[in-house]
């Protein structure tokens, strides 16, 4: 039973560069069905809170240049429900514009702040790892994060180190944290599998609006100050005069490295519900169905030869040829063709910069 005090902050304003060319800056992956399933990534997420909060208290944070494709994939969203940041200022920023916005109807709001474009295999599970964090973050000063039990030494993910010795009485899945620690190398990722102490990031926080404001004014007072001069703004016609003015200066940092990983009341909420950051072909790869040979081939007129582990993403009714390859991403989309071994596809971002300086803006 969804909770009237529950509200949810959706994070869409990324541009997905490492699924280029699939993913590009007009349509980013949060808003393509990268998973054949019928529904984009936005709109699973979406709905899978709709079974936590009230639809009228989901607010999705996106780009002014997505405010017509936010519309048409969530139409039941009203204006005031989709909160448009003029420039790309990083998480903490865009949590506290969402906070105020939440503040003029709820004060005393509890709040899960979540990314648009992560993959969830275990929705029930889920469900109730969110309905139990809210529950504690609405019964104490905490910034509760989720962090999902890891089952590889994975370089792309952050790790959270927890104190095993100090877990919540209600709920012994809930721990301190001692530690945050960014993409690791692999050697250190493959001490901290070993260590046992130690999860991935998910990127999702719980917490009360109180609690989240208090640290705003404590560890980002720049731009709790910033956000706070439009009090009585908020929701009204003059609050998009107002945001586009104060951001032009306001400081581009992640909530994580601005507060979480300064503040004395950060606890961990240890799971698994079957997560995914969806973060690179590769974990797609993993994620998608795969043929005797290991391929995962999107294409209805695609013909593969001599070919194993391979992630193929070509348009319907085009036919192609492949021959001889291992482990490679072939993706094609408006005019790109991106072939590429899947151990580099941490190199993507490059490729798109270097297709940007030198092709022009229509390829990215």
């Amino acid at each position: 039973m969804v909770n009237p005090n529950y509200y949810c902050v959706i994070m869409a304003g990324g541009v997905g560069t490492r699924f280029w060319p699939l993913s590009n800056s007009a349509t980013p992956k949060q808003f393509l069905d990268i998973l054949g399933e019928g529904q984009t990534l936005i709109q699973k997420t979406y709905n899978r809170f709709t079974k936590i909060c009230p639809p009228e208290n989901i607010y999705i944070v996106t780009s002014k240049a997505y405010k017509e494709i936010t519309r048409n994939q969530l139409p039941d969203l009203k204006d005031e429900q989709i909160i448009l940041e003029p420039h790309r200022r990083n998480t903490a920023p865009c949590i506290a514009y969402a906070n105020y916005k939440i503040k003029t109807h709820n004060p005393e709001a509890t709040i899960v702040v979540a990314p648009s474009d992560h993959v969830i295999l275990k929705e029930d599970v889920f469900v109730s790892v969110i309905q139990e964090g809210l529950q504690a973050a609405a019964e104490n000063d905490w910034l509760l994060t989720l962090g999902i039990r890891p089952s590889s030494p994975n370089t792309g993910y952050g790790y959270i180190q927890y104190d095993e010795d100090k877990s919540y009485a209600k709920n012994p899945s809930i721990y301190d944290v001692k530690t945050f620690t960014e993409k690791p190398e692999l050697e250190m990722a493959k001490s901290f599998i070993e260590s046992g102490d130690f999860l991935w990031n998910a990127g999702i926080f719980m917490w009360s609006l109180p609690t989240i404001q208090k640290a705003f004014e404590m560890f980002l007072p720049e731009i709790d100050d910033l956000f706070k001069q439009g009090e009585g703004l908020y929701n009204t016609d003059r609050e998009e005069e107002f945001i586009d003015q104060i951001y032009q200066i306001c400081k581009k940092i992640s909530v994580d490295y601005g507060i979480m990983e300064k503040a004395k009341n950060v606890k961990v909420f240890a799971t698994d519900f079957g997560w995914s950051d969806l973060g690179t072909w590769g974990s797609l790869y993993e994620l998608r169905k795969k043929d005797a040979n290991k391929n995962v081939v999107t294409g209805n007129h695609v013909k593969i030869y001599d070919s194993s582990k391979c992630i193929v993403n070509m348009p319907q009714n085009k036919v192609v040829v492949i021959q001889g390859l291992e482990d490679y991403i072939v993706v094609e989309n408006n005019d790109v063709l991106l072939i590429c071994k899947k151990s580099d596809e941490q190199q993507i971002r490059q490729y798109v910069a270097d297709v940007q300086v030198d092709f022009g803006n229509k390829y990215v």
